[in-house]
């Protein structure tokens, strides 16, 4: 076996491209993003793959994602250890726990903040998972903002043999999650023991595997935490766990044109992204309850903004 670690040695059968993730700081929390990238720029719906941590915040502090905006998107928030705030301008408020998917409509415009819990600050808290964004199709771009909490209890389990596979939206394995889905997509969590194998089917045209924790093997490459594989369309993969290890399973069918992205807008319209910044200049997203900071837009001065 051997290790990939450049971009230059050729990939094993069954896989188009390794992303490496660039690692930046939000919030006081160190992440690693995987999408998008120069070299490919969404799977199937999905844009935006962002890993927390794995981290301990410090007794005394905690994560502090400022209420910021969003459009055209749906963001999807998963825990593997830990706890977040969610707060939002529909005036929803939800804590979210591992196992649990918090589901965030956009739409056509919402704003909200992402916090350690005042309770909890007292102690050091562990925090690690994945956000992930979701284009919205064309004629949804616009609809009405939403939230919808999913606890872990909700959502199917496969395992044996080694795996254990909590199924977080569409349809693997022969589970359905019940998170509603506005494009053909699934994903799933799953986590191997050292030695286990798991079979990727075709199951969507657009396919890509994340390694949050461990070593994964393909046709003899070895694979360290931290990467993206992304998969040749229609072809099953085996990926076997050379150590302990947890992989995300993302994909969808082709979306149905390419996406604009700028800072937290997503759309297919380069102008409606001009007015989402117009927008949140002027405080037109709402106000997000029990918060009174803004971020103002990249490169511009902080000014007051006064909610109507």
């Amino acid at each position: 076996m051997t290790d990939q670690t450049s971009d230059d040695e050729p990939l094993p059968p069954g896989l188009d491209l390794v992303v490496v993730p660039r690692t930046s700081d939000i919030g006081g929390l160190e992440v690693r993003r995987a999408l998008p990238t120069v070299r490919r720029r969404m799977v199937g719906p999905f844009v935006f793959l962002d890993q927390m941590g794995p981290t301990v915040l410090r007794a005394g502090s905690g994560l502090d994602v400022r209420p910021h905006p969003h459009i055209g998107l749906a963001t999807v928030t998963y825990l593997f250890e830990g706890e977040i705030l969610h707060r939002d301008s529909l005036g929803t408020v939800q804590p979210i726990r591992p196992g649990a998917v918090n589901w965030m409509t956009a739409g056509r415009g919402i704003a909200h903040s992402e916090r350690t819990a005042p309770e909890l600050r007292a102690a050091d808290n562990p925090l690690s998972g994945i956000q992930m964004w979701v284009a919205l199709p064309k004629d949804r771009e616009e609809t009405d903002p939403a939230f919808a909490h999913h606890p872990a209890d909700s959502l199917p389990v496969v395992e044996g043999e080694g795996k254990r596979v909590r199924l977080i939206v569409g349809s693997l394995f022969g589970a359905t999650a019940p998170v509603p889905q506005p494009w053909p997509m699934a994903y799933a969590d799953a986590v191997l023991d050292a030695g286990a194998r798991l079979e990727v089917p075709a199951f969507h045209e657009e396919r890509a595997v994340y390694i949050a924790a461990g070593r994964i093997e393909v046709a003899g490459t070895v694979f360290e935490a931290g990467r993206l594989l992304v998969l040749h369309p229609s072809d099953p993969l085996v990926l076997r766990a050379a150590a302990p290890s947890r992989v995300m399973l993302l994909g969808g069918e082709p979306m149905d044109g390419p996406r604009n992205i700028w800072w937290n807008f997503v759309s297919s319209s380069k102008d409606r992204i001009e007015q989402a910044k117009a927008d949140w200049r002027a405080g037109r997203f709402g106000a997000v309850p029990d918060e009174h900071e803004f971020i103002p837009l990249p490169g511009e001065e902080p000014t007051p903004v006064r909610y109507p």
